[in-house]
């Protein structure tokens, strides 16, 4: 068993070397870079069609997406008129470094602002792999259980930007927002938590605006994911 853990640990340290390299690349050509992690059916690249929208009015915006086999969310960002390079992992649950490494031969990051990376829809593998980004927000619905942070708290924990999504279904749901909320906080107290609805636009805004206003500012950066 301790070889195991030996060799996982080898893995993680090598993924976080390179994540470091990622960073350093985005920091030197002024590229804020946003990921973006959640469980299957959360919305998120419905969140992420509706911010670049709004975003790429102001914004040089573009979009590395992950996937276990087809290209098809790669499709619907690519009609939203941005750059996007789709990376499909043949059966690996998450992103690693190495692949955004690989897919960035296919960006100019001279001729973006921001960078979206959207991990494979999974709770768990992707909480312990860095990718260089500075922000990571996780996106959970109003169609998920409340105790998802409980579940899963790994990746609440590396997150810094909770994303609560689908709330215009809430009047046809047995879901407390609320009780979401305060399970989201005790594992993680400094969670930054945003109320949306790709459906109603409600909440869109506020985040985008915030999303905007963080990135100009480059304040933040991801908890590693050895902590």
């Amino acid at each position: 068993m301790g070889s195991v853990i030996t060799i996982e640990q080898k893995i993680l340290k090598k993924n976080n070397e390179l994540a470091e390299e990622n960073r350093q690349r985005f920091d030197s050509h002024g590229v804020f870079v946003i990921s973006l992690v959640s469980s299957p059916g959360s919305g998120k690249t419905s969140l992420l069609e509706q911010s670049l929208t709004i975003l790429k009015k102001n914004l040089r915006v573009a979009v590395i997406e992950g996937d276990v086999q087809t290209d098809r969310d790669a499709q619907r960002i690519a009609a939203a008129d941005v750059p996007v390079v789709q990376i499909v992992t043949n059966g690996t649950c998450h992103l690693e470094a190495r692949m955004v490494q690989d897919a960035l031969r296919e960006m100019d990051l001279d001729e973006i602002d921001l960078l979206f990376i959207e991990n494979i829809g999974n709770l768990i593998c992707p909480a312990s792999y860095e990718l260089g980004e500075h922000l990571r927000v996780v996106i959970m619905s109003t169609t998920e259980g409340e105790d998802k942070p409980l579940k899963y708290p790994a990746m609440f924990r590396r997150s810094q930007v909770l994303v609560l999504n689908k709330v215009d279904l809430l009047p046809f749901l047995s879901y407390n927002l609320e009780e979401a909320k305060d399970f989201a906080l005790r594992v993680n107290p400094a969670l930054k938590i945003f109320e949306t609805s790709c459906t109603t636009g409600h909440g869109i805004r506020e985040w985008t605006e915030w999303l905007r206003s963080t990135a100009r500012g480059r304040t933040w950066n991801v908890v590693s994911s050895l902590q």
